[in-house]
């Protein structure tokens, strides 16, 4: 009894204390920005810019191998928006926060995904997006002129349906 009570005391004070969270869900960005021009270093060494992907549709999936919400997500990422569109002018990243190599390849493995991962040192590229401590779960879809067009936090069905229906939108432009 006295933990619920310690819960409910915890979230009224949050609530109070960072009203935004309940609309900007811990990003910094918004729908309608620029996609700040990050440089993604891939799991293979390739290196490259988001504007050297300027004319495709690009997912950024901000992950991490000890989160269980990413690990529920990944594999819809995967099967609903990666394997459909791979051969479009699309690109998914996954965009590991601050693990090492060995470790990220490890995880790409274990949840036999096939799209690129890249590694973000220090959550450089996602403090970009996000505040550092605000969550990792998240997507950001930036369309073909490099504006961010939708924001995911979490998996939650619903708002996954929406962004896979926006990416396919933005693919029969």
């Amino acid at each position: 009894m006295k933990r619920n009570i310690l819960i409910i005391l915890f979230l009224a004070i949050s609530t109070i204390l960072f009203p935004q969270e309940k609309t900007d869900r811990g990003y910094i960005v918004k729908t309608g920005d620029k996609a700040p021009d990050v440089k993604l270093t891939l799991t293979t060494g390739k290196t490259i810019r988001l504007s050297d992907l300027k004319g495709k549709v690009v997912v950024l999936q901000f992950t991490a191998s000890w989160c269980s919400v990413c690990r529920k997500e990944m594999p819809h990422l995967e099967k609903e928006v990666w394997l459909p569109n791979k051969d479009k002018d699309f690109m998914l990243i996954g965009v590991d926060f601050d693990e090492p190599l060995e470790k990220v390849m490890v995880f790409k493995k274990q949840m036999k995904i096939t799209y690129p991962m890249a590694l973000d040192p220090g959550a450089e590229i996602f403090s970009l997006f996000a505040r550092k401590e605000s969550g990792v779960t998240r997507n950001v879809v930036i369309d073909q002129n490099g504006t961010i067009v939708f924001l995911t936090r979490l998996y939650d069905r619903e708002e996954f349906e929406k962004m896979v229906t926006k990416i396919n939108l933005l693919l029969e432009e």
